[in-house]
């Protein structure tokens, strides 16, 4: 039904009219019907989300496109009854997409103006690209700057949002530039029962909620991967590094491997699990103008 849906935007100084939105519907057919339109070209139903944007649907056999033939007849008739109505526009999806390997020290810190300041450089450095939800990392915060103030890490990954399935496509395959610096980029996905804090090193567990106690990801010790240590006098091994004197011990299974190890059985379950689930679901996360989310990635106004 996407290809239907029709998304009215108002001025939202303009008072709401006590009227219901089917009397849209009603003028906006009249209106096509005076101007000779072709029988299918109607809209069926329209309704109000709760930032006063007004989805329309179009006739089974007519599609968004045809309709907006005649989309000065369908404002001026909208109009008529809701003088807040200022355009109309075919439905299109928000995509999250995810940029890796961001050196922190471009956007982290005094004087650097923040991701804002990346924001800017992608309006200003990709044509037709335009960010519309404020770029943030994808790891908190506190996090990211604790490991990269220890040295653990350069660089970390943020997540946008860009308008258009086929913007998003192209982006995935040519990635998108800031300041001079070509970014690869790929569709941003929700955390599933495959996914990984390394704080824990535990499936299924993300940031927000898992326990809070850690595990090493090498030897399942109480304490953070980054903050793994030989005890053997001699071994050159740095900190968060695996040497061969560390007894393996995975955190998920308990068996003698590493927690990554394509060794642990319960790994490639959980993983082979989650794959057949994402098969299953839409390209993206849809969420509708009034905020229903019903996918992985994708954002549908409307």
């Amino acid at each position: 039904m996407s290809e239907r849906r029709l998304i009215q935007s108002r001025d939202e100084v303009e008072l709401l009219p006590n009227i219901m939105d089917q009397g849209i519907a009603s003028a906006i057919n009249r209106a096509q019907f005076h101007q000779k339109a072709p029988a299918h070209i109607r809209i069926m139903n329209t309704t109000r989300n709760g930032r006063d944007t007004i989805m329309a649907i179009t006739h089974q056999n007519a599609t968004a496109a045809m309709a907006l033939i005649y989309r000065d007849v369908m404002i001026t008739a909208t109009r008529t009854v809701d003088k807040g109505v200022i355009d109309v526009e075919e439905s299109q999806s928000w995509e999250r997409l995810k940029i890796h390997a961001v050196a922190l020290v471009r956007y982290m810190g005094k004087g650097t103006e923040g991701l804002q300041k990346m924001q800017n450089e992608i309006h200003a450095g990709n044509e037709g690209v335009t960010v519309l939800v404020q770029v943030r990392w994808v790891a908190s915060l506190n996090n990211i700057h604790e490991r990269w103030q220890r040295g653990v890490i350069s660089a970390s990954s943020v997540v946008f949002v860009v308008k258009g399935s086929k913007v998003a496509r192209g982006l995935v395959k040519e990635g998108i530039n800031a300041e001079g610096v070509l970014y690869r980029v790929a569709p941003f996905r929700n955390p599933g029962q495959d996914s990984r804090w390394e704080h824990c090193c535990r499936l299924g567990h993300i940031q927000t909620k898992s326990s809070g106690k850690p595990a090493c990801c090498y030897s399942s010790g109480p304490h953070r991967t980054s903050d793994h240590k030989c005890n053997v006098v001699g071994c050159s091994a740095k900190q968060g590094a695996l040497c061969g004197h560390t007894q393996e011990r995975c955190p998920n299974c308990r068996g003698n491997h590493i927690a990554l190890s394509s060794r642990c059985a319960m790994k490639t379950e959980v993983t082979r699990a989650a794959q057949d689930e994402r098969r299953r679901e839409p390209v993206g996360r849809t969420m509708r103008a009034g905020g229903e989310a019903t996918g992985t990635n994708r954002i549908t106004l409307g």
